[in-house]
């Protein structure tokens, strides 16, 4: 029983695997300044709807262009308590740049790298990766479909846990196209809807014959005769 319990346990190279298949599946057809404000507020949303915050946990969510420019930033939780206690702290920032700077660096999301790492046996400075950068899971790369050369932008979460805060990222990122999706597949099936309608055929008119028409019966018949 306990020999099955940990075969069920994915590796950390299925994990690692899992997340660069996240990465290549949930791509954008365009991202702006809107996106990255209702997908902010989603994952604010969705954290405030989980047991972890009901247990007094705290949030901080991040959204930049891979540039730097920040487009969303969010606490969810108080940065600090009378009693000297808080939910979130100055270093959950620090700790979401660094995510990010990961991610800059890469080109692939924080979680992945962290379990790529494990699975490979290799430290941070090994794999190259030097500096102010902080390998914990959470921060996912914002990729363009028409774009393969670097990712547009980076949105992170952190919370102290890597796995969850992994899993919240994607999972909000995933509905969020989702819901991207459906909508422009209403709005093509409106548009074609109404294409069909602009083109229907014309109802046809009956015509009806003129003196004129009559009348030049009438002339050519008598040249014939002539």
């Amino acid at each position: 029983m306990f020999t099955s319990f940990h075969a069920m346990i994915p590796s950390d190279a299925e994990l690692a695997s899992q997340a660069l298949t996240e990465e290549g599946n949930y791509r954008f057809p365009s991202f702006s300044a809107s996106d990255a404000v209702t997908l902010g507020l989603s994952l604010r949303k969705r954290f405030r709807a989980s047991s972890r915050h009901s247990k007094g946990k705290g949030l901080v969510i991040s959204i930049q262009t891979i540039a730097g420019h920040t487009l969303f930033a969010c606490t969810v939780g108080d940065l600090g308590h009378p009693a000297g206690v808080g939910d979130v702290s100055l270093d959950s920032w620090t700790s979401v740049d660094g995510m990010v700077g990961v991610v800059r660096q890469t080109g692939h999301s924080s979680y992945y790298v962290e379990k790529s790492m494990s699975a490979m046996g290799k430290s941070a400075k090994q794999l190259g990766i030097q500096g102010d950068y902080i390998i914990h899971g959470g921060a996912f790369p914002i990729w363009l479909d028409n774009a393969h050369c670097c990712p547009i932008a980076v949105v992170a979460c952190y919370s102290g846990s890597t796995q969850e805060d992994h899993h919240l990222v994607v999972t909000t990122v995933r509905d969020y196209l989702h819901k991207i999706n459906k909508s422009e597949g209403a709005r093509m099936s409106a548009s074609s809807v109404l294409g069909t309608e602009m083109h229907a055929p014309l109802p046809s008119v009956p015509i009806r014959e003129s003196t004129v028409s009559s009348y030049q019966r009438v002339e050519v018949r008598q040249f014939i005769s002539e």
